[in-house]
């Protein structure tokens, strides 16, 4: 076989046998297949797509080119995990709530792509967090904290690990097999019983449309029953930023905030129902109500911020920050957006507003690119919202003064402002059993 001409084979529009698969999948992992191969590959894939035997046969491929944990003998295991979006940092709220109810929480994550933000990136704003724990360091932190956040090893799905990068500078991030293939190949690999997948839909999405997540979703959630593991799909809107942060640092903030009690309410929302379902999941609850509950208890109680500090600690981190938050990195300068017109929030562009996040330093435009970790912006007007001309939209947190322009012409735009009221979107659309 040739590389060359299995991307052909696909760009014409075949569909391509699982050897064809196993052979670039293999090749690229081992550096026998060149990155500008593999780009050509996934443009070809984001043009074409992909059968579900294809994306099947992929994920495994995938799965299968490093090792697969089994945790089976510390309890159930259960994750959760989103498809990406604008402050969407619900990691750092369900994965303490969950695991002081019980249940096992191994979560893999991964960094920022294109305008949405990464888990991982967040928790390196925690001083001293440490995301690189081995295979025998992830299972000791699980064992004895009873959850872990990490990023791939190098033993875990190190296929999907080189591709995720590339398909971030090769504008394929949005593509529906080669999203499903990442996601489930990290799922399936790090040894859970049970997945609570939240596919985001939305302006601020990757799949704009509800037929386009759904079809993701149940991709997934095929592959998911195809593996033997217990899975649960919420489409989610991401029409409008998810929470009031979006950034590093503001987001960590925003998050153990909620962890107090004291979150955006649409945040707190969707929290409540994905940890709800893992909880039910992981068998700790009888019923989705009973798994609302068990997180307002974790939440009123202090559980869940407890855990959230042991899982600091266990993890290298500074468990201060969780009470100080000037541990974490802070921009040096905020300015305050404002309005131009009176009326009503119509609609937001959300993927221009993690755009902003990412112009003022927040995200990468290339695999290398560093991370401002203390930049970001917190949303200050919301769809449906009253707003008057001089009126806040956002406040921007910055280091760069000509970044922070830039930013700011973006926000402006991503606002639409009308006469009339409008109702706020509806923040889950559907859920798939």
């Amino acid at each position: 076989m040739r590389a060359v001409d299995i991307i052909t084979k696909k760009r014409d529009g075949g569909q391509l046998t699982r050897q064809e698969i196993a052979f670039l999948i293999r090749g690229y992992t081992r550096g026998e297949v060149a990155d500008y191969q593999m780009a050509a590959l996934l443009m070809a894939i984001y043009l074409r797509g992909m059968s579900s035997e294809e994306t099947i046969a992929l994920t495994e491929e995938m799965l299968h080119s490093g090792e697969v944990v089994d945790f089976s003998d510390l309890g159930i295991c259960v994750d959760k995990h989103s498809t990406g979006g604008v402050g969407d940092k619900t990691s750092l709220v369900v994965a303490p709530v969950v695991a002081s109810a019980g249940v096992l929480v191994p979560m893999i994550s991964g960094r920022a792509l294109a305008h949405s933000g990464g888990t991982l990136d967040k928790l390196e704003a925690i001083p001293g967090f440490n995301i690189n724990l081995s295979l025998d360091e992830f299972r000791a932190t699980l064992k004895e904290v009873g959850a872990a956040l990490i990023g791939q090893t190098e033993e875990i799905a190190p296929a999907d690990k080189k591709l995720y990068g590339l398909r971030d500078v090769t504008a394929t991030v949005g593509c529906r097999p080669l999203m499903a293939a990442s996601i489930m190949s990290k799922k399936t690999a790090e040894g859970i019983n049970g997945l609570v997948l939240d596919v985001k839909v939305g302006s601020g999405a990757f799949l704009k449309t509800e037929p386009e997540a759904t079809s993701l979703a149940q991709v997934m959630m095929e592959i998911a029953r195809g593996m033997n593991r217990r899975c649960v799909a919420l489409i989610t809107d991401m029409n409008q930023p998810l929470g009031r942060a979006v950034g590093n640092s503001i987001e960590v903030i925003e998050a153990l905030e909620t962890l107090k009690g004291h979150g955006p309410g649409d945040f707190n929302f969707l929290c409540r129902e994905l940890a709800a379902e893992m909880l039910v999941l992981g068998r700790a609850a009888d019923s989705v109500e009973s798994g609302r509950a068990a997180f307002d208890e974790a939440i009123s109680s202090g559980k869940a911020l407890d855990k959230m500090r042991q899982i600091i600690r266990s993890q290298g981190g500074d468990p201060r920050v969780a009470d100080d938050y000037d541990l974490l990195p802070r921009a040096r300068h905020v300015r305050t957006i404002c309005a131009t017109t009176v009326g009503f929030v119509q609609a937001i562009d959300t993927e221009a507003v993690g755009r902003a996040s990412m112009v003022l330093g927040a995200g990468r435009t290339t695999l290398d690119s560093p991370i401002d970790l203390g930049v970001g912006l917190i949303v200050k007007a919301r769809v449906g919202d009253e707003v008057s001309a001089g009126g806040p939209l956002a406040d921007i947190h910055y280091n760069d003064a000509s970044r922070a322009d830039e930013a700011a012409s973006i926000i402006v735009q991503a606002y639409t402002i009308g006469p009339e009221p409008v109702e706020p979107p509806r923040l889950i659309h559907a859920v798939l059993r």
